[in-house]
Formats: structure tokens, C-alpha cells, sequence
């Protein structure tokens, strides 16, 4: 830990942290600021102006990286028949009904994402003290429960996140890469998370909406961006 504390250290002696940065800037700093010998993810954080504790102020979803996430991604379905087969086919890592349900009440974990049929929800309901916890309960407006589970399979596994808001406040934390990506292509899911969030922002919500933005590697210091420049052309107003 100490080693780790002297890095971090050193990394956030290299730059001025209370300075606002462009996206562009952002990304490049995370980049060279990463201390770690190991590949680290890159995760962008946003404080939105929404109430979490009203219900049609929620924040949550799902949004596709289009330069993927750089992680394998281990993903449990549960479903039978054919659905079962779809899963299969398209790489699910664990698929199964009452015997993949079992495993998870005896303590498997071991997945990034759970997946479901409809079919089988009132089934995994019963693993909600299992997966409510980590973030792992099939939701609809997830698209985590659906009767397409193949292609669900492969979108998870090709680079679709989850985004929420956090019940103790309104941050939404979305994994965007890895350090070891291209500037290019931290930004171009820098963006799409950027989109996917204004585009679902509650009628509701009032006043500014993107308040505060950082991004940072997994050992890194946080670098900020300036809400009012996170769009390509920085004279296009947010919200």
C-alpha cells in the first residue's frame, strides 16, 4: 500500500488538480498518469443534478461502447430450452435454471453480468440478497431481462455497460477502457456515455444537469472536466 500511496503521489504532483479540463486534455492526462504496471481501467464519473430518491428522477441504463470496454466480460443467463441454447451459442459463460440458481444461493459469483428470461424472474427474484447487493439483479430497463438472450449476450460481451445512479447520491461511475487504449478510443466512449446520459435526463430534473465530471485510472488521481466543454464543439450549450 505504501508503494501504491508514493505513485499516486507522484502522479497527482504532475498536474494541477483543481484545474478543469477539455475531454481531449482529460483523456491524455489519465493516460500518462497511470501508475500502475498493470493495464488499468479508465472510468469516467459524473454528478448529475437529479434527486435519486424520487423515482422519476433515476437515472439508469444501459449504453454501448463503441470502442468496447477492453475487459473480458463473464456473463450468467438464466434460462432453459432453446433461450438456454441461444445463450450458449453466443458465449455465455454460465447458463442454467434451478442449477445455476442454486450455485449463486451457494455462493457463485464468479459473472459480470446476469441475464434472464422473463420466464424465470419470479425464480431469481428469490437471489435478491445475492445479487442486489453487487449490482447484479436482471432489470428490464437493463436489458437484462429479456426473451432475446443471445443477442444481449453479445452486446455485454462486446462492450454494453450499465450506468445508475447511486442510491446515496447522484453520481453515475462508467468504466470507459482501459489506459492502454488509444486517446481516440477512450473518447469515443467518453462521448457515448456523455450522449447516453443527456439523452435519458429526467423531464423532471431541474437546473444544471452535468455538475461535476472526472475521470480517472483505477490507481490514478481524478482529473476534471469542464461540464460546459464535454461535447466535441465547445460552444454547444449542456444542459
Amino acid at each position: 500500500m505504501a508503494q501504491h500511496g508514493k505513485k499516486f503521489t507522484d502522479a497527482a504532483k504532475r498536474y494541477d488538480r483543481m484545474a478543469f479540463h477539455t475531454p481531449t486534455e482529460a483523456v491524455d492526462l489519465v493516460k500518462s498518469l497511470a501508475p500502475a504496471k498493470f493495464d488499468e481501467t479508465v472510468e469516467l464519473a459524473v454528478r448529475l443534478g437529479v434527486d435519486p430518491r424520487k423515482a422519476d428522477q433515476m437515472v439508469r441504463g444501459t449504453v454501448a461502447l463503441p470502442s468496447g470496454t477492453g475487459t473480458d466480460v463473464r456473463v450468467a443467463v438464466f434460462a432453459t430450452g432453446e433461450a438456454a441454447t441461444a445463450a450458449r451459442d453466443a458465449g455465455a459463460d454460465f447458463v442454467g435454471g434451478d442449477d445455476l440458481a442454486a450455485q449463486v444461493e451457494g455462493g457463485m459469483m464468479d459473472f459480470d453480468v446476469a441475464i434472464a428470461t422473463p420466464d424465470l424472474m419470479a425464480q431469481v427474484a428469490k437471489l435478491g440478497r445475492a445479487l442486489g447487493p453487487r449490482g447484479l439483479m436482471p432489470n428490464p430497463k437493463t436489458g437484462t431481462v429479456t426473451t432475446d438472450v443471445g443477442k444481449a449476450v453479445t452486446e455485454f460481451k462486446g462492450g454494453r455497460v450499465e450506468y445508475r445512479t447511486e442510491r446515496q447520491g447522484a453520481n453515475v461511475h462508467v468504466p470507459i477502457g482501459k489506459a492502454s487504449f488509444g486517446a481516440d478510443s477512450l473518447l469515443s466512449n467518453f462521448r457515448a456515455v456523455v450522449e447516453e446520459l443527456q439523452r435519458v435526463k429526467p423531464a423532471s430534473a431541474k437546473g444544471r444537469y452535468f455538475k461535476r465530471v472526472a475521470v480517472s485510472s483505477t490507481m490514478g488521481p481524478g482529473v476534471k472536466v469542464d461540464p460546459n466543454r464535454l461535447r466535441p464543439d465547445p460552444t454547444a450549450p449542456v444542459a
